[in-house]
């Protein structure tokens, strides 16, 4: 994927397989496709595989119009620039292109991938029936957000107070934080919050998670968090604090461990949405769809830096170990 500020991706198309089914003769179907920066390369990838996989062919029959908001400032604008293109649909990944193409898109559907919670985001009315233009997928599921807190307690047992690091911005937070103080007090662990909605907040949140001796690190995924993930696991391999996440790629930037959804599969999906629409649906007769895969991942190389050692019965049950 490029890394680019502003280059878009235009490929010309001739019209194979279903989805170009309800497009007017010599119509190109033109997806506009929106991020909030040119970061997201794995989700990008995964939302063209789904399009291969419906039979889209890029240079063949569809027509791409990327957008990432390197800047932060001007997703509106990109936003608006899709709308002038006249794209059939517009795609957009994470919270912030998804707020930027709301109040733009006018009559064009919009497709989602989001992390938080698409009600109290405004995006939608309900899952089940969105009755709006929006529609898409979430990575947020409640019922995993306490199992990270237990997957830590019983692969490390002596832990007992825990520090959360969240922004309270994103929307869904309150309740995930809930959850976790429900799992918290079966646990009999203590739960010690930590706020950071944007970059400056994270040296403050570190210094408060130092003087406190917090035993371990609990952090909600989200776009503020991701963004920081090395910085994160940086400062949790430093104190020798074990760290459990919601996605995997902290992980692989050096936590300890996560447990949550497949997202490059929810980002294969938004294709199927594109293609539904682009054969006629409309966004508010399709329900946003919740996580359906898993995955629980554990960094062994992480486990031996900060000297801690794996239950072997929870090592067991990892879906990956990094080495």
């Amino acid at each position: 994927m490029t890394k680019l500020f502003f280059a878009p991706l235009i490929f010309a198309a001739v019209a194979i397989g279903g989805g170009a089914d309800a497009q007017k003769p010599g119509k190109i179907p033109r997806i506009g496709y929106l991020e909030p920066s040119s970061e997201g390369a794995s989700a990008y990838n995964a939302f063209r595989q789904g399009l291969r996989e419906l039979g889209y062919i890029e240079g063949q029959n569809i027509a791409i119009e990327y957008r990432a908001n390197d800047a932060r400032s001007r997703g509106r604008d990109l936003a608006a620039e899709l709308v002038q293109l006249k794209v059939d649909v517009i795609v957009t990944r994470a919270g912030a292109a998804t707020r930027a193409a709301k109040p733009t898109a006018g009559t064009i559907p919009v497709v989602f991938a989001y992390s938080g919670d698409p009600i109290e985001a405004g995006f939608v009315d309900s899952l089940a029936n969105p009755d709006k233009n929006m529609t898409g997928v979430t990575f947020l599921a409640y019922e995993l957000v306490g199992k990270r807190l237990e997957l830590l307690k019983e692969a490390l047992p002596n832990i007992s107070a825990v520090a959360v690091l969240a922004n309270p911005g994103h929307a869904g937070e309150k309740r995930e934080y809930s959850e976790t103080e429900r799992a918290a007090r079966s646990l009999r662990t203590e739960l010690r919050y930590h706020r950071v909605r944007a970059t400056a907040d994270f040296d403050a949140a570190f210094d408060s998670i130092t003087k406190e001796k917090s035993h371990a690190l609990l952090v909600f995924p989200e776009t503020v968090t991701m963004a920081h993930r090395k910085q994160i696991a940086e400062f949790a391999l430093k104190h020798r604090l074990p760290s459990v996440f919601g996605w995997k790629e902290f992980v692989e930037d050096g936590g300890l461990m996560s447990y949550g959804p497949k997202r490059e599969e929810l980002n294969r999906r938004t294709a199927v949405y594109v293609d539904k629409i682009l054969k006629g649906r409309k966004p508010a007769d399709l329900p946003v769809e919740l996580p359906a895969k898993f995955e629980f991942v554990i960094n062994l190389k992480t486990a031996k830096q900060i000297g801690v050692t794996i239950v072997p019965n929870v090592l067991a049950r990892a879906d990956k170990v990094i080495k």
